[in-house]
């Protein structure tokens, strides 16, 4: 009799081991899980626009000139629409040799040097956006003046992007922590601490656009106005 008393008893310790192991397993498992966001847009303070200007010239020296030439020309048309001598940075001229193709008899015979072409680069680089703007959509009267150049549309940046990413993050957490307590609430019980966070990608997007967002991270550098986008993926602890 003593020899099932003893086997019950531990039949019975061992489910309350067994139990208490169990609760505390699935207990411990009880979070939620939310995602917030933030948004936000705001306006660029700062543009680059690019050029490049271009010369064809039988020799070096010839080609140098007409760069020279071109050269001047874009600095006095800067500095007469308000534009200060270091806002534009000129780089080195690249120098290549063309050559056309010859044909005897309608087949190819070789290539014959024609002369040479002379590119160089300049970036204008400001917070006057409006002014650049301007600027750029009037080199018409450059190419008046015999400038050979070829011209890019601007991109735009917003120095403060730290700001605003760091303002995101607080905004998406908070939105995050909302939609936990309420969840929570709907179900009779409330938030514990943090389990885990996780940031989504940084997205930055034309405003008013229907750019899709990239799986590494949108960057615009093609809009004047932007709006910036980040997600925040929060487990909260059941209380």
């Amino acid at each position: 009799m003593k020899k099932y008393i003893v086997i019950a008893v531990a039949a019975i310790a061992c489910s309350y081991v067994l139990g208490r192991a169990y609760t505390y397993k699935y207990r411990s498992q009880d979070t939620i899980v939310v995602t917030g966001l933030g948004e936000t847009e705001f306006t660029s303070d700062l543009i680059v626009w690019t050029g490049v200007l271009t010369a064809e010239a039988p020799n070096v020296a010839a080609g140098y000139a007409q760069i020279e030439t071109s050269k001047a020309k874009v600095q006095q048309y800067l500095q007469s629409k308000g534009l200060p001598a270091d806002a534009v940075v000129f780089a080195f001229v690249n120098v290549e040799k063309q050559y056309t193709t010859v044909y005897q008899d309608g087949k190819w015979a070789g290539n014959r040097f024609s002369g040479y072409e002379l590119r160089q680069r300049f970036v204008v680089e400001s917070k006057e956006v409006e002014k650049v703007e301007t600027i750029s959509r009037e080199i018409s009267s450059l190419i008046a003046q015999g400038v050979s150049i070829e011209a890019y549309a601007p991109d735009y940046y917003y120095t403060k992007l730290d700001d605003v990413k760091m303002g995101l993050i607080e905004t998406a957490s908070a939105d995050a922590r909302t939609r936990a307590e309420k969840i929570a609430a709907n179900a009779g019980t409330k938030i514990g601490r943090v389990a885990s966070a996780r940031m989504g990608v940084f997205q930055i997007t034309g405003a008013n656009s229907n750019e899709e967002f990239s799986a590494g991270g949108s960057f615009n550098t093609s809009s004047r106005n932007k709006k910036a986008r980040i997600t925040m993926r929060i487990e909260y602890r059941i209380k």
